[in-house]
């Protein structure tokens, strides 16, 4: 069973930045996709970024260019490295994981369906 668990978010002004973590449970497998995903108060959630275990990594539009998402093997944990945080950007981040992606498939927060184990959420919130 994959546990996740997010934390980081805070509450910071426009122009800011954060990093969010997200510490997984040992995966079985090495091959992975893991991606962050966000919903905002009465909005729908939205897919972030995402990144599969040869680290090749996808963005949203929305962030591409002021976020960067990244991993650490050694330690099982997830970054999302959020700079010039704008109003918009405020909601729960939410951390998921494939652990039955593998090599050559499709890794992209694009496709929410395919990740099957999700954290709890972490609140950011920028004023």
């Amino acid at each position: 069973h994959v546990q996740l668990v997010e934390s980081g978010g805070d509450s910071v002004q426009a122009g800011g930045s954060l990093r969010l973590s997200c510490a997984a449970s040992k995966f079985t497998s090495s091959t992975y996709c893991m991606g962050w995903f966000r919903q905002a108060p009465g909005k729908e959630r939205e897919g972030v970024a995402s990144i599969d275990s040869e680290g090749r990594a996808r963005y949203a539009d929305s962030v591409k260019g002021r976020f960067t998402i990244s991993q650490d093997k050694a330690k099982n944990t997830l970054y999302l490295q959020m700079n010039s945080l704008k109003p918009e950007d405020t909601a729960m981040y939410y951390c998921a994981a494939n652990p039955f992606w593998t090599y050559g498939a499709v890794c992209s927060y694009t496709r929410p369906a395919d990740f099957g184990y999700w954290g709890q959420g972490t609140q950011v919130t920028v004023s």
